[in-house]
């Protein structure tokens, strides 16, 4: 039909302008220091680099413009004001702080970062720092034969992502999470190298679409990204808990999240109406299964218009929040970007005329279909804009939520791009940026008006967000789950180095749908999975409309009484759980952690996707295939001890283990101790005691650090806690213990102390005082009540 017009002629798309060709930055030309800054002037642009601790430097290159040192909104830190020596030869130009030297090559402009003990982290080879006239950057390292890379944030696969090639774009995908689908949700370009022992971290502060490639060569990995700067960040480690604590003093740590949200979670897709949540709620009760959260999908919405309630289906909403309150359960509601467009309703209405919501230059308001029909979508770069939704939520507040499920929030858009037209432009704060680079950012932000204004809300209470998308740093703000995965046993296989490489990200607070969310779960698959989730930093049931249902007791009462079982354990460690958020909030390590973390030294531990830790004490080896009774688990340096049966196992070595349905395999490192607590129906009810479990080494040292608060409000910032140290000593026949205490928090609950490994006469001196205990015989446990 265009054949007899113009368009007969359209030039080829290669023109000869050779925009997919590689620049390379070319060589160095000038140097100058200003102050903390010093910039290198190459052929083709400056580059920056300034140091924000001593262990910690920054290179940015911007090859279409100024070379600037603002940050996304991913970090949070401030430089600090390091000593830098500076020293150029003929060849290069060198940096040195107390933790990194970079060595600047000048012709060709190349880059190589050493720790203070000398060892190479990063090098720059025939290729370097690259772009093309697209607009497209790249940066090329060196790989070497002993790397291993970790982190990366959500993605599918096993734990070591070398000879993998990874996109970062926020993206809903419902179909199968497969091993190769990428990407999902979540967008973290950073990753750890673990090489020979020791690690050491990058991120990649760039916003737009990026891609990790760690497959097209061997002797070689690129990051790249669709626009914007070289912006990255070297983390000199040297252990992968310093690279942790590094990546998240830039982007933050997550605040301690009230207990109520370690509790067991339940929900579907959907609860539809009051009656059934009531139903639902007074089934848990009579058969004394714990809950503290009952969440409500998409349904409970008047024509799924957010900050409504469909009052046919929830006639009175707070007096239903009120009632499952007085029973310890939180509701937790879905809350979308998408604003239905319908001029009688008024948070439509206040956006338009506020003009608060996505747009074209030209000015008109960006559409998009999602749940309500078409829909506008807040601008969540505009800080007026977070104000303003961050305040909506007190419709949620004055109905007694403390809690809020955000999804779709990539955004997730019904057209054949998955989301929002990537020509509309965002109001960052008065500078106009298109939706292609922020994209990326767009859950993040709806996360920090979320958390903020419930936070404000909320006169001092924790609030907890649950998000599907997020960036690097949206650990601040949120938990995450992994989104729409399956009923399948690839995909609770899958879940563990999702979320062990989620931890590693810096996000501690993490978890899969237990029993999946798609497709038709049954009894054994729930089971096993359930032994895991009550594991995971995060613990929620949930799956789909038109599925079978997944409640605890929905495959009869062999099934039922194992989750049961597992629901319950999950509230008796919720005391060394609680610890462990303590010390996320406080460094950045994860709650579950790969052994690898923990073990870099042994490379047993580098390709270990199927076994957590808990802590660096407590090793979780879940069954996941079907009708499996044995497993081959794999114990790290040390002596550990099975959690059932207080069998001693030898560690650096692999071991078959069996274990029924009934049965997580589990174990305890030998000359360390874990704290327990008494079963509760929510974490609403008295918290009365705390188990000390000491598994006694023959000999040697070690420490237990045990954290509590009032687990509600922000009183901890302000010293009111309690932290109590554990101090152990062991011989063949005595366990010498001091504990020292911090804070101005007084718990209710009294403590105990039970030894394993001991004997009948094991000494124990508790503070210089000699202690009287009751003998177990058959597990050869002492048992001591502290006075």
């Amino acid at each position: 039909m265009l054949e007899d017009t113009s368009f007969a002629i359209l030039p080829e798309q290669n023109d000869g302008t050779n925009e997919g060709r590689l620049i390379d930055i070319g060589n160095m030309l000038a140097f100058l220091r200003e102050k903390h800054v010093f910039s290198f002037s190459c052929d083709t642009g400056v580059v920056k680099i300034r140091f924000y601790r001593e262990d910690v430097v920054r290179v940015v290159f911007h090859p279409f413009g100024e070379t600037s040192l603002k940050t996304s909104v991913a970090v949070i830190k401030q430089p600090e004001k390091v000593e830098v020596a500076a020293r150029e030869t003929d060849e290069a130009v060198t940096l040195t702080s107390t933790k990194l030297t970079v060595v600047l090559q000048k012709r060709p402009f190349r880059v190589f970062v050493y720790d203070d003990a000398g060892r190479l982290l990063v090098a720059e080879g025939e290729r370097g720092m690259a772009f093309t006239h697209r607009g497209h950057v790249y940066c090329y390292k060196r790989m070497d034969e002993a790397d291993h890379f970790y982190g990366f944030g959500e993605k599918t696969g096993f734990l070591d992502k070398r000879g993998e090639k990874m996109t970062m774009w926020n993206t809903d995908v419902y179909a199968p999470h497969n091993p190769e689908t990428d990407p999902l949700y979540q967008s973290h370009p950073y990753f750890m190298t673990v090489r020979n022992g020791y690690a050491h971290g990058l991120f990649f502060d760039n916003t737009h679409k990026t891609t990790f490639d760690f497959q097209t060569a061997d002797d070689e990995y690129c990051f790249s990204a669709e626009g914007g700067a070289i912006d990255y960040y070297i983390l000199a480690g040297p252990a992968p808990k310093d690279v942790l604590e590094q990546y998240t003093d830039l982007t933050g740590r997550m605040p301690i999240p009230p207990k109520w949200a370690l509790g067991y979670h339940q929900s579907r897709y959907s609860y539809e109406t009051e009656q059934e949540v009531r139903e639902l709620m007074q089934t848990f009760r009579e058969k004394d299964i714990p809950l503290d959260a009952i969440y409500l999908d998409i349904h409970y919405m008047d024509g799924y218009r957010v900050f409504t309630f469909d009052r046919n289906r929830f006639p009175n909403p707070k007096q239903l929040i009120h009632d499952l309150r007085e029973e310890g359960v939180h509701v937790v509601p879905i809350v979308d970007p998408g604003v239905k467009a319908d001029p009688e309703y008024h948070v439509y209405r206040e956006g338009v005329r506020r003009d608060y919501f996505c747009k074209y230059m030209e000015g008109n308001i960006f559409f998009g279909e999602v749940w309500p029909g078409k829909s506008a979508f807040p601008d969540f770069m505009n800080k007026k804009v977070r104000r303003w939704w961050g305040g909506n939520h007190q419709f949620y507040t004055d109905l007694g939520i403390e809690g809020i499920w955000n999804d779709m929030n990539e955004p997730s858009v019904f057209n054949e791009t998955k989301t929002m037209d990537v020509t509309v432009m965002h109001d960052y704060d008065g500078e106009w940026k298109t939706h292609r680079e922020l994209h990326n950012v767009y859950g993040l932000m709806m996360g920090e008006a979320t958390y903020k204004g419930m936070k404000k809300l909320l006169n001092g209470k924790r609030p907890f967000l649950l998000t599907r998308a997020g960036f690097s740093g949206i650990q601040r703000y949120a938990a995450v789950w992994t989104g729409d995965n399956r009923s399948f046993w690839e995909h609770l296989q899958m879940s563990l180095p999702m979320c062990m490489n989620l931890g590693l990200s810096g996000v501690a607070f993490c978890g899969p749908d237990v029993g999946g969310f798609a497709h038709h779960t049954n009894g054994e698959l729930l089971t096993r999975w359930t032994q895991v989730g009550a594991f995971m930093p995060y613990f929620r049931n949930h799956c789909a409309i038109g599925f079978r249902r997944q409640e605890p007791w929905a495959f009869g009462e062999t099934y039922e009484r194992i989750i049961k079982k597992y629901i319950q354990m999950r509230y008796e460690w919720l005391p060394h759980l609680y610890t462990l958020f303590a010390e996320a909030h406080e460094t950045g390590a994860p709650v579950m952690r790969p052994l690898v973390f923990e073990y870099p030294n042994d490379e047993n531990t580098y390709h270990l996707s199927d076994e957590f830790l808990v802590g660096d004490n407590v090793l979780i080896a879940p069954i996941m295939t079907p009708k499996t009774m044995h497993r081959v688990v794999y114990l790290p340096k040390g002596k550990w001890v099975n959690y059932w049966t207080d069998e001693v196992l030898e560690g650096e070595r692999h071991h078959l283990v069996h274990a029924d349905l009934e049965t997580l395999p589990i174990f305890v490192k030998q000359g360390s101790a874990i704290a327990l607590g008494n079963v509760r129906r929510s974490t609403d009810s008295p918290d009365e005691q705390r188990f000390i479990h000491l598994y006694k080494a023959d000999e040697g040292k070690a420490m237990y650090t045990l954290y509590d608060d009032d687990g509600q409000t922000f009183a901890y910032e302000k010293g009111q806690y309690f932290r109590m140290h554990l101090e152990m000593e062991y011989s063949e026949h005595t366990v010498q213990l001091v504990t020292k205490t911090e804070g101005t928090y007084e718990p209710s609950w009294t403590w105990s102390l039970a030894i394993h490994g001991a004997t009948e006469q094991t000494k124990v001196m508790l503070n210089g005082n000699e202690q009287q205990g009751t003998w177990d015989r058959e597990r050869s446990i002492l048992w001591i009540k502290n006075e």
